[in-house]
């Protein structure tokens, strides 16, 4: 099984780092290997959101045709259905999970994660496999007001 884990980007950072999620990438691995280090554990919490366990867990109670359930009643779920099966869990800044495949998450958890929030980074540091589990949403403004001059 591989194991994943998803952070929630504030919206300023998501927007300005969604097509170099190389350098995020580096950030997060980087500030996971050096914890210690001030100034990337206050960037890190900078840029991250707290993940609100009770409400999101509620929002896969609520996800149809999927189980849900506490292992051992410890801080671990299992997620499933007849075909697809992953185990995560919810940690203040991060939710770690593991599936076989990404498609498993892709049917289990990615669709009630892009409903609660649309800025999800997504890596797995042992493959170097990262990036955003919702597409960009490209907002053109236009005004009325400018006119192009030849």
């Amino acid at each position: 099984m591989k194991e994943y884990t998803v952070y929630w980007i504030k919206e300023e950072f998501a927007k300005h780092y969604y097509y170099k999620s190389d350098i995020l990438y580096r950030f997060i691995k980087e500030y996971h290997l050096n914890q210690l280090r001030n100034d990337l554990h206050m960037q890190f919490h900078y840029i991250t959101e707290n993940f609100p366990k009770d409400s999101l867990t509620s929002q896969l109670w609520r996800q149809p045709k999927n189980t849900l359930g506490k292992i051992n009643s410890s801080e671990m779920l299992e997620l499933g259905n007849k075909r697809e099966f992953i185990t995560l869990q919810i940690e203040e800044k991060h939710i770690k999970f593991r599936c076989e495949t990404l498609q498993d998450a892709e049917a289990l958890l990615f669709p009630t994660l892009r409903r609660f929030h649309p800025y999800l980074f997504i890596m797995n540091s042992e493959y170097e496999d990262y990036g955003w589990i919702s597409p960009a949403k490209t907002i053109t403004a236009y005004n009325n007001d400018q006119v192009l001059y030849s």
